[in-house]
């Protein structure tokens, strides 16, 4: 008997208990909560930016070979430092030293060639001087009628023959000499070019990155085998909001902490601010130049900073709440609380920047924010 009424009486008290928290909740959510407030001012405020990002290398060089060729030795491995002009590959060179000496003997042959025609040619000369001497006395003896007209016919036609081999000796042979002598030449220049290629070289102070190939490998032209990163500047890439624009400038000097090396200061000068915003919205790429002594490398995260001054609407930090991926304050009109969704700029430890969301005159609740819903009921203090 007693256990049936044991277990009404249990469920009599916990539907009280139920009602009477019910009764309480209720009572506290229409309970006013007492906050404090502060007006919103258009006043200056002194704070720090700062932008986060990673150090890139100010330039890299990806690098091909211009012939194609055998690796017979390579100067330097990945993560060796080399300074421009350093060999990094060296390609064999039998078959080109090869054709190359075949080209310089041509070029002897031609030059001994167009030497026998200079010597024709002044040959050619001689003949043609006697030649002439000849049909002079001969003509002044025929028109004196010392002799006759065929002996006049003969010397002529010698004159007229070296005359005909002295043009030709004088001009088309040696033209043609001299023609042979300049492809020869340009053969050589040609393997020569050829042989230059096949020893491949830095073009720049840097680091190896990447070596894609090993002695003993054949690699072909255009072809990235190598590359090197110049480290001598980094650039802090990131990104700046278009509300932060006013605030820099290309050539403004920045403060540098490194995340590896927190104890150490850095400076960096603003090389570029993008006059495009990125895809992802409002936002603009800007890069930082900071030169490296040798203790940075690429890839690590920094953060640049920088004193400043903005003029803006202001309110206490403390009024700023975040929720849903959104800030916001509670405007006190009268006795209520109202949720205002806003856009915070700069801030510092006291006092936070709006942009967008509040009015100069306005009052926001300072105390007590995390506790206030759209439309509460306050008490102001």
């Amino acid at each position: 008997m007693w256990k049936p009424v044991k277990k009404s009486l249990a469920v009599f008290l916990t539907v009280l208990l139920m009602f009477t928290a019910a009764g309480c909740g209720g009572r506290n959510e229409n309970k006013p909560e007492a906050v404090t407030v502060a007006v919103a001012e258009n006043q200056e405020l002194e704070t720090t930016l700062e932008l986060s990002g990673v150090l890139v290398p100010v330039r890299t060089v990806d690098i091909s070979s211009k012939a194609s060729g055998k690796v017979v030795s390579l100067g330097f491995n990945v993560g060796s430092e080399v300074k421009a002009g350093d060999v990094l590959i060296q390609l064999d060179t039998d078959a080109l030293n090869a054709q190359l000496a075949q080209a310089e003997a041509g070029l002897q042959s031609a030059e001994a060639a167009a030497e026998s025609v200079r010597s024709q040619a002044s040959l050619a000369r001689i003949n043609l001087d006697a030649a002439q001497k000849l049909f002079d006395r001969t003509k002044v003896l025929y028109q004196s009628g010392a002799v006759s007209q065929s002996q006049m016919d003969d010397v002529t036609d010698k004159l007229n023959i070296a005359q005909n081999q002295f043009e030709n000796a004088s001009g088309p042979a040696q033209d043609q000499a001299q023609a042979a002598i300049s492809t020869a030449r340009a053969n050589i220049r040609n393997l020569q070019v050829q042989i230059d290629n096949t020893t491949i070289r830095s073009p720049l102070n840097g680091i190896v990155t990447v070596q894609s190939v090993n002695v003993g490998q054949s690699i072909s032209p255009n072809v990235s085998v190598i590359s090197i990163v110049d480290t001598s500047t980094l650039k802090l890439k990131t990104t700046i909001s278009q509300d932060l624009l006013p605030l820099l400038s290309v050539g403004r000097e920045m403060e540098i902490t490194i995340d590896s090396y927190p104890d150490s200061k850095f400076k960096g000068n603003i090389s570029s601010i993008g006059p495009i915003a990125v895809s992802t919205g409002e936002v603009f790429p800007l890069e930082i130049s900071i030169n490296n002594s040798g203790s940075l490398t690429a890839g690590l995260s920094a953060r640049a900073s920088l004193n400043t001054t903005v003029r803006g609407i202001m309110v206490p930090a403390a009024a700023v709440a975040q929720g849903g991926g959104e800030s916001y304050v509670f405007v006190i009109n009268e006795n209520t609380a109202v949720k205002r969704v806003v856009k915070v700029g700069l801030k510092n430890d006291k006092t936070a920047q709006i942009l967008k969301g509040v009015s100069a005159g306005e009052r926001v609740a300072v105390t007590n924010v995390g506790s206030l819903s759209d439309n509460k009921t306050v008490t102001v203090n």
